[in-house]
């Protein structure tokens, strides 16, 4: 049995393999026409999002048995043509939900208590108390959109500070104690915050539009810490500069590259849009990290194991 690591990960991953069996090959470097050249003898393939396992890829996959995808999405990865191949399926949500979680409640409350621009402003000399003056998060109420292991994690993390949490999913009847589960005209209505926390997929692309903003009963603050194209940022900017978004803390961007590796290229040439953002003062923004801690990185690569050993019977078949 042979596995080929596409992308690099925490080096537990193909020690545990190799454990079990297989034998590891890397190919970090290869390209996407390298990679398909040989991936007809491999029985697993470890990616994160570096190349697309598209029906190219997959009808080159001859004896593939499972996918170990290091990560929480699995949109970069054609799970329909993999299912009807037989082909086995592993992500790995809850390998980096509590560093998403903690990431999006930093900046929520950077935004809230103006930490940003507080900093930048005293390190400039700047000594200005009254423009800084925050507002408390306990007396704030906190929609989330997507109720899986990264909106849970998040709403775990507000009940200790006293704000009401409520959400919306398209599955029924999954709220807990520390969220009430609404309609999405309801959460519209009584929000103060809106996170979201859902895959990207037909229904979530671009869903955060003027339509879906102008939705909402009062201004809010915005988090997304799941998947810039769910975003249409130029609807996003019109809102912040009419304040009906009082401030924005993205991690992901509408213009990543689908592998999420980089972004820029030189930075006159960007999107208007998106140099508003980046020259925003209630605009927070960081590099698709939220789920890129020390601890993930080898939480994300034991998930895989676990499923895969789990799973090592049904592989072996």
């Amino acid at each position: 049995m042979k596995v080929l690591h596409i992308d690099k990960n925490h080096p537990l991953l193909p020690n545990e393999l190799e454990k079990m069996g297989f034998t590891n090959d890397l190919a970090y470097t290869d390209s996407r026409s390298e990679v398909l050249k040989k991936i007809e003898s491999y029985t697993g393939v470890i990616v994160r999002s570096r190349i697309t396992i598209d029906a190219e890829f997959l009808e080159a996959a001859k004896n593939l048995r499972f996918i170990g995808r290091v990560g929480a999405g699995l949109e970069s990865i054609d799970t329909e043509l993999a299912k009807e191949k037989g082909i086995m399926l592993f992500s790995a949500p809850e390998g980096n939900r509590d560093a998403v979680a903690e990431h999006a409640l930093g900046m929520l409350l950077s935004l809230l208590h103006n930490l940003t621009q507080a900093n930048k402003e005293v390190k400039s000399g700047l000594w200005s108390r009254e423009s800084n003056r925050g507002v408390e998060l306990g007396h704030k109420t906190v929609g989330l959109i997507g109720y899986g292991n990264m909106g849970k994690a998040f709403a775990k993390r507000l009940s200790g500070f006293g704000c009401k949490v409520l959400f919306h999913d398209i599955l029924p009847n999954i709220g807990d104690e520390n969220a009430e589960q609404v309609s999405l005209n309801q959460l519209q209505k009584e929000a103060d915050v809106l996170s979201l926390h859902t895959p990207w997929t037909e229904k979530t692309n671009q869903m955060v539009n003027s339509e879906f903003i102008e939705a909402f009963a009062k201004p809010f603050w915005f988090i997304n810490t799941a998947r810039g194209k769910s975003v249409v940022t130029r609807d996003l900017v019109k809102a912040l500069e009419a304040g009906k978004i009082l401030g924005a803390g993205l991690d992901v961007l509408e213009y990543e590259k689908s592998s999420f590796e980089n972004l820029f290229t030189q930075t006159d040439q960007l999107p208007e849009d998106l140099q508003y953002l980046m020259q925003a003062e209630n605009v927070i923004l960081s590099p698709h990290v939220a789920g890129w801690t020390i601890e993930s990185k080898e939480k994300l690569a034991q998930t895989i194991v676990d499923k895969i050993q789990k799973n090592l019977s049904k592989i072996k078949a």
